[in-house]
This record gives C-alpha cells, sequence and structure tokens, in this order.
C-alpha cells in the first residue's frame, strides 16, 4: 500500500470527536477509519443500486425465525 504524507486542515473539535467515538489511538488511526467507512458505504449504496429491489413472500414472523435460526 502506498502511502504518502499530506497536509489538511481538519476541524480540530470533530477530530477529537471523532477519535472518542471510535476509541483511536491516533489521529490518522481516526481519518482513515473514517475515509474506509465513507469508501464502505458508498460501495453498499452503489451495490444496492445495482441490485435493485425485489419482493419477498416472508410474514414478519418467519423473517425473524430465520434471523434467529442464524
Amino acid at each position: 500500500m502506498a502511502m504518502r504524507k499530506t497536509t489538511v486542515q481538519i476541524d480540530e473539535s470533530l477530530l477529537a470527536e471523532a477519535i472518542r467515538a471510535i476509541g483511536a489511538k491516533t489521529q490518522r488511526e481516526a481519518i482513515e477509519a473514517g475515509l474506509k467507512y465513507l469508501v464502505q458505504r458508498k460501495n453498499r449504496e452503489a451495490l444496492r443500486r445495482e441490485l435493485g429491489t425485489f419482493d419477498i413472500e416472508l410474514t414478519l414472523d418467519e423473517l425473524e425465525r430465520l434471523r434467529n435460526a442464524e
């Protein structure tokens, strides 16, 4: 993995809040976690759009039983 040093201006209070929220040990860890989260979220959204929607013939009780069986 290629790494490069970059200088950016980041809201200090937002960064501190992110560090606390995820229990990061470093600023870099918090920033990388945030970037990974954004990429994963966008990938999930793209997959959801690609798959579209479909009807499923399950009642709520059947769905709960299936979830609990795992």
